[in-house]
């Protein structure tokens, strides 16, 4: 007999079948014993009537794993409507102790610290694993969204020879005896990529060796990362992260998750109109603009090229800015991206001609490279913000960051 999932169960009212799961509950009255079977697509009420079979699953711990053989019965009370009946259980594998975490409740009472301590158990309660459905279908949108602008997928190294962005702390590796580190970003090599495909995607962790312990940073993350060429200015890239956006917001609803629609003009304000005098948002900045203007996407422009990297193209006119954005989205920073320099002279300036640790990424350049622009998007901020969860390890499967570096 080939196996049922859960969320098949409706269509096979009548029918023999066997599951396979875990015991996610069991709930005994005087006479009968209702078990809770957990698989991939949900949960299934198993009703347990034979007393031997009563006193058999009664010494079970919560996520036994079991497979069970029974018939399919129509049930209001029971999870979508169905429950099974006469069961036959065979137990695959047991448990070494009690659970450190109770999955039966709708809500994990445990604090995030205990819930990040024991994930491979708590990943498994079903409003937790929600949100790692709902980060995997973001990037399904993504892709397709870039894939249907011409973009080629690429895959780059994360042990690299020099700083992405001067001045960022880095996690140094011995490679082979000499130094090197891990990637901050994806950046040199997608650019790199521009000169061969002109629209290049990357999803990839990256690296960030901050002492930041807050909760919206992480010491890794997934980015979700595209380089665009042939651009006018940083508008154009502006354009294309919004069909990326849009696109996965679209696959989100297809698997059944809330979000918004996106505006077919995000709209956008400077830098120099915020009233901020530092060279950053601060997080209440961010929060205020987007409150001020109503807006759950809101692109700022024009930062201050003080506060940004040295491959930046300058605004034309004033200096002092940059052709370069972030993209708020429900107060909260979730994108960054900009226009690129894209000649030779211009990067020998901006690093004061002390070039000799960027010689392989400034090769692309001594050889012709388009006017270009690209964008990074954090995915487990964004999902943070679809969820409302309030930190953003909530929306990570095995966070790294400050203090942790298991499990």
């Amino acid at each position: 007999m080939e196996r049922t999932l859960t969320g098949d169960l409706r269509v096979r009212i009548g029918k023999r079948v066997r599951l396979a799961g875990w015991l996610h509950h069991q709930r005994r009255l005087a006479r009968l014993t209702f078990v809770l079977l957990r698989d991939r697509a949900g949960l299934a009420q198993v009703v347990v009537e034979d007393p031997a079979v009563v006193e058999q699953v009664a010494a079970w711990l919560p996520e036994t794993v079991i497979e069970v053989e029974a018939t399919v019965a129509e049930s209001e009370q029971a999870p979508a409507g169905v429950e099974l009946r006469d069961p036959a259980f065979t137990v695959l594998a047991e448990p070494a102790e009690q659970p450190p975490i109770e999955l039966r409740r709708p809500e994990l009472k445990e604090s995030l610290p205990t819930i990040l301590d024991n994930a491979p158990v708590a990943l498994r309660h079903p409003r937790r694993r929600e949100a790692f459905r709902l980060a995997a279908a973001s990037v399904r949108g993504f892709r397709a969204a870039l894939d249907r602008l011409g973009f080629t997928e690429i895959q780059s190294p994360k042990i690299v020879v020099s700083a992405t962005e001067t001045g960022a702390n880095l996690f140094t590796v011995d490679y082979f005896g000499r130094p090197a580190f891990l990637a901050q970003s994806p950046q040199f090599y997608k650019q790199t990529m521009v000169g061969v495909f002109e629209r290049v995607y990357e999803v990839g962790p990256v690296f960030r060796a901050e002492p930041h312990d807050t909760s919206r940073h992480l010491a890794e993350y997934v980015s979700l990362d595209a380089e665009i060429g042939f651009v006018r200015d940083h508008f154009d890239v502006m354009r294309v992260l919004r069909e990326a956006v849009a696109g996965m917001c679209e696959a989100a609803r297809k698997a059944g998750f809330d979000a918004p629609e996106v505006p077919t003009e995000i709209p956008w304000i400077h830098f120099a109109d915020t009233g901020v005098d530092d060279v950053d948002l601060s997080p209440a900045d961010e929060r205020r603009l987007c409150e001020e203007r109503g807006a759950e996407f809101l692109f700022v422009t024009g930062y201050p090229m003080a506060k940004r990297p040295f491959y930046t193209h300058p605004e034309p006119g004033r200096p002092e800015y940059s052709n370069s954005f972030d993209l708020l989205f429900r107060g909260l920073e979730i994108v960054t991206g900009g226009q690129r320099l894209h000649r030779y002279e211009d990067y020998v300036a901006a690093l004061d001609g002390n070039t000799a640790a960027f010689e392989g990424y400034l090769q692309a350049f001594k050889f012709g490279m388009p006017p270009h622009g690209g964008f990074a998007l954090g995915l487990e901020r964004w999902v943070a913000r679809l969820t409302g969860a309030q930190n953003i390890r909530e929306t990570t499967l095995f966070p790294r960051d400050l203090n942790r570096l298991t499990p």
